[in-house]
This record gives C-alpha cells, structure tokens and sequence, in this order.
C-alpha cells in the first residue's frame, strides 16, 4: 500500500482531522476505569487483576510501536492506519466474546494484546506526516496529532457508563457494550484511511524552513546516544505519575469521599474521568504549543517540577476538599498529556526528521514500562493497605509519595539532555524525497 500523496494544492489543514480520527477512537484506552467495577463484579476479580488488560494494552502499545515505526515510516501513513483499525477493532470482537463466555483470558487478549497493538501503530501512525506538514511548528502539529488520544475518554467514558446502564453491567451486558465499540471504532476509523496524505516534498509550506533542516540522525544512531535515554527515562517518569491516576480514576475518588458527608456516586465518577479526559486532551494541544515558544526542556521541568508539587498538595490536602483533589489532578493529567504531546517535537529538535517516527516508536517503550509501573505501584499497595484494614484516602498515601520521587528522577533527567553529538549524525546528505512522496531508507530499524 503506497503513501498517498497529496496532489498539488492540497490543504494541510485537511491532515489533522485524519488523525484524529484514529486517535479519538484508540483513546477509549482511558476510559478502561469504567469497565474496571463491573468487570470485578461480574467476573470476581481485584483491582489488580482487572487492570490487567490494560497494563497489557499499554506494553503491547510500547513495543508495536517501537518494533513497527520503521515499517510505519517506510510503508506510510494510511497503511498504519488500517492496521490500527484491523486489531482494535478486532481486538474489541475478542473482548466481547470473553465476557459473554466470562472467560477472563479472552478480555485480556483481545484488549491487551490484539488491540494494544492497534495502539501502538495507531498511536505513530500520522506523528511523523503531521511533522512533515507543519515544520514551522512542530509542537503544536504533534499536540493536534495527539491531542485526540487524549480526548477519546471524554467520549468513550460517559458512552461507555451509558451502555453498561442500558445493556446491564453484567458479563452479557459488558459483552454488548465491548461489540458496539468495536463496529463503531471500525467506521471511525476508516474516515482517517481515507483522507490522510504525505506531503509532495519536504517543504511543503512556503517560507517555512524545511522538515530536512538541521542535524539529522537515524533510528538506529538515536538509540546509541544518551539523549535518547535522559528522553526514555523523562517519558516514563512523566506518565507513570499521570497512568497512576488515571487507570484507577474512578474508584480512587470514590474511595477517597467514601467516609465523608459528600459520598462520591458511580455517575459522578465517571464524570471525573471524563473530565481527566479533557485536562489531557487540552494539555495536549495548549502545553505542546506552548513549548514551540519557551523550548522544550522548560516546558519539561514544569511537567516534573510543578507535577511533583500537585502530588505532595493531593496527598496532604486532599481528602478534606474535593475541589482541590479535582484541581490537582486536572493539572497532574494536563501535564501528562502535554509530556506525550511534546516528546515527538523534543525528539525532531534533537535527531531530526529522517526516522523521527522510528525514533518516537522505539522511545514509546517508556510508555510500555510506565504502563505497568504506575497502575501496578497505585493498586498493588491500595489492595496490601486494604488487606490491612485500611480504607479511604489512606490507601493512596504511599503510591503518591512514591510518584513524587519518580517526577524528581525524570526531572533530574530532563536538566542531562545535551544537543547530540556530531558523530551520531547520518554522514551523507539526508535523503530527498521522490516524485511519488517515498523516501529512501539507506539503514533499516
């Protein structure tokens, strides 16, 4: 399947809804906490186990991406896309199929481990065109690219509660709910197949520099470098501190009100996930941009430093007012959703264009390692605190102590990165891009 080129006169414009539509689809990733409840009841599982899938979809999403970005960078766009779509969607089937049988194994593969791959190629599928878009301002291309993994909760989320309400919450009506999204996904979908394009040349905007500029470096000459790795280790710290909260979004605020006059309802939890939903999405955009003027290592240190902070004010102050645990977590999810947004941008300032999508893929395997740490660090120590006879905010109190101290690490790592050395640089001239919008790819992945 060739990359389909733009013809002359092509708006870009028209690029970024392509990808949101497969990010707004594989973003229902975030809406996992609604299901988590049900599941538990319908099929006798614990937090831990019911994070399972996923924590699996979000390892599956590192590592497709980071063994696929190569073949997504050569192949193009619109081909990642439909791979996206095959096994998200497909992976949904499978899901709905475990739970009308209440086989366990069979939610957790086909979430997990179908459909995370669906993640991960849908997840790099347009980084690297929107990039090649929009050289004048990367930042903000790679936030509109990513903004709508973000979003999809906001959607998926009160969808999702809605289906669970009519169908039944239990393992025939999770079982409906998991057939509707897959079909549903799959049409959406298809929209970002058909309208996405390349761009004819690496200049495609007038009087803007062009997506070749500047040093350029291969994924494999990336992975060699300490850049890379300060990056990895910011990523991963970044995300485990936000995935903390948010895969357990709805039964931590409901635990942390349980024991005071105002209870937090079942509804009212979703809404706080759909709302988490939209910090993040809204940070994707808003912090991403923001670091096309203030550079990206500043914007980081507000991730990590000001993050670090919103976590002592939660675990401090947060049980004795709701709006402040809101307030807080909102900033927490912002800055997580910025640090996804901006990382694409932060890796083409340091290694350039030539693999940036191989490049992103293989530093998304942060996320793969913070898509375990963070839910396995905050429900493994609320069960042990449970098992204790503990209830309430009290069951958070250590798993946010410890994220604090992972935002210094990444924090510590950020203020490392350095311009990359000359010697990491591809020695001939970058490759140019063809007629047809292929590009030459001298070194594979």
């Amino acid at each position: 399947m060739s990359p389909p080129v733009a013809p002359p006169g092509w708006s870009r414009w028209l690029v970024p809804p392509a990808a949101l539509s497969v990010h707004l689809s594989i973003g229902q990733a975030y809406a996992w906490s609604v299901f988590k409840p049900p599941l538990e009841s319908a099929l006798g599982l614990s937090g831990t186990q019911s994070a399972l899938p996923f924590q699996l979809a979000i390892v599956m999403l590192g590592l497709s991406a980071a063994f696929g970005g190569t073949l997504v960078e050569r192949n193009g766009p619109r081909w990642a896309m439909t791979v996206a779509l095959v096994c998200f969607s497909s992976g949904f089937l499978v899901c709905a199929l475990g739970a009308a049988a209440e086989q366990y194994w069979l939610i957790v593969l086909g979430y997990g481990a179908v459909g995370g791959v669906g993640l991960g190629i849908g997840y790099i599928s347009p980084v690297s065109t929107l990039i090649k878009w929009f050289p004048d301002r990367p930042g903000m291309a790679t936030g509109i690219a990513i903004m709508g993994f973000g979003g999809g909760a906001l959607i998926a989320s009160p969808w999702s509660a809605r289906m669970l309400e009519a169908f039944g919450a239990d393992s025939t009506g999770i079982a409906l709910a998991f057939l509707v999204h897959g079909l549903s996904y799959a049409v959406f979908m298809l929209l970002g197949v058909l309208l996405v394009r390349v761009p004819r040349t690496a200049a495609p905007v007038e009087g803007a520099p062009s997506a070749l500029a500047g040093p350029q470096v291969s994924a494999r000459g990336a992975v060699r470098t300490p850049q890379f790795w300060c990056l990895w280790i910011v990523l991963c710290m970044n995300v485990t501190a936000g995935i903390g909260i948010l895969e357990k979004a709805a039964p931590m605020i409901t635990d942390f009100f349980a024991d005071t006059s105002t209870p937090v309802s079942v509804t009212a939890a979703a809404g706080f996930v759909a709302l988490l939903s939209a910090a993040n999405m809204a940070g994707r955009i808003g912090w991403s941009s923001t670091s096309d003027l203030i550079g990206r290592k500043n914007i980081y240190r507000v991730y990590l430093g000001v993050g670090a902070l919103m976590y002592a004010l939660i675990a401090l102050f947060g049980d004795s007012s709701k709006p402040l645990f809101v307030l807080c977590a909102l900033v927490i999810l912002s800055f997580y959703g910025g640090g996804f947004a901006t990382v694409p941008a932060y890796l083409k300032d340091l290694f350039g264009t030539y693999q940036v999508g191989a490049i992103h893929g293989r530093l998304l395997t942060a996320w793969s390692t913070a898509g375990v740490l963070g839910p396995l660090i905050v429900n493994w120590i609320a069960d042990r605190q449970e098992e204790a006879g503990r209830h309430g905010a009290s069951l958070y109190g250590l798993s946010f102590v410890i994220m604090i101290g992972l935002l210094v690490v990444g924090f510590v790592a950020n203020e490392l990165v350095r311009p990359v050395h000359p010697r990491h640089h591809v020695p001939s001239p970058a490759p140019k891009e063809t007629a047809d919008g292929r590009r030459q790819q001298p070194e594979s992945a």
